[in-house]
Order: C-alpha cells, then structure tokens, then sequence
C-alpha cells in the first residue's frame, strides 16, 4: 500500500471544509456527493451525522472507483449538525428558520457534530466528533443584523464561529476546528492510517 499513489478526493460541497484540507497542507480534489440529508424516524445525532458521512464517501467511491487509474483512491466525506436539547439544527431553510435557530441557541450551550468517514479500496474508518458550545444572550436585534449579511445562510445552526457569530461564543470545550466543519486532527489521523500524507 505504501507504494500507491493515492489521490484524495473531498466529498462535500462545503467551501469551509476544502479551505481546512487545504490549510493544513493536504492535496484533494473535489466531488459532492449531492445526496438527500434527512434525518430518519428516532434518529440519534451522532447516528445520523455518521450515517451520511458514510453514504456520501460511498457514492463518490462507487461514481469512480470504477475508472482507469483509481486504485489510491480514497474518498473523504464529512457532515455536521448542531444539536440543541436533541433537536438537530441543519441548514436554515430561510431567513425565518434561521432567526428561529439563533434565538434556540441564544443563551445556552449546544454541541456541534460532525461525523466524517475515510473510505478506500483496502480501508475504510467511520469518526464521530463532538464539541460543547456556549453562546451568549443575543437581541432580535443582533439576530435581524446577522441575518440581513447573508452569513446564516449555508451553515449548520445558522451561525458560523469563523465569522461574525464569534463574539457571540465565549467559551467552547473540544476540536475548534468541528465547529466549522472538519475536525482536523481526527481526520488526519484517519487519513494517515488511510495512507494518506499530508
């Protein structure tokens, strides 16, 4: 295996997680999977994140790992969800949904996971990390001004801690990294082990 030339492909569309792969050193291409993210009936968080991480590293693998050349290949998928008392916040719909989500997690803690799966020919590791975040009161008035610059928009829970929602989060236990979308050090390792190098 370690004379293979692997080639590493990104399955996700998430700009803030082709910026960490890349920050750290590491060179990919990149494909999303384009899959639906529903939740099942009773799904658990972790369940579910690890679950789609799984499925789109899978349809990525199979689009092509049937072609020329692909014997390194390995594929990388990754999906996070915030979690507040069990409801898992995606995605807002809208500018009303994410009003809604900012005022659940205004002035209590929530976690952030993100479930991430490295999958080759000769390998395959499923992940799940979990991150405790603590936010701040915020005003309708924060919420309307955060919401009116877009940045709401793409991300998990409405918010996103590399940007503006920053001042709102005082503390957090766990990978920093998570919470915007790739837990970097964990994924590192599964790539390593993966026989990847960054």
């Amino acid at each position: 295996m370690s004379g293979l030339r692997r080639r590493l492909v990104l399955a996700s569309a998430s700009p803030r997680r082709r910026e960490l792969l890349a920050q750290v050193g590491y060179e990919f291409e990149v494909m999303p999977a384009n899959i639906p993210e529903e939740r099942g009936p009773d799904e658990e968080p972790t369940a579910f994140v690890t679950r789609l991480a799984r499925e789109k590293a899978g349809v990525v693998f199979d689009r092509l790992s049937g072609k020329p050349d692909n014997d390194g290949l390995i594929v990388l998928g990754a999906d996070t969800s915030v979690v507040v008392a069990e409801e898992i916040l995606g995605k807002p719909a809208d500018e009303a949904d994410a009003a809604r989500m900012l005022r659940l997690l205004s002035g209590r803690q929530h976690r952030v996971v993100t479930g991430v799966c490295v999958l080759s020919r000769e390998h395959s590791e499923v992940a799940v990390e979990s991150t405790l975040v603590a936010m701040r009161r915020i005003s309708e008035a924060e919420i309307a001004a955060y919401i009116a610059t877009g940045e709401p928009m793409d991300k998990a829970g409405g918010y996103g801690i590399q940007g503006r929602a920053a001042r709102w989060i005082p503390r957090i236990e766990g990978c920093y990294f998570n919470v915007v979308g790739l837990p970097l050090a964990r994924v590192a390792t599964m790539l390593e082990a993966g026989g990847v190098d960054g």
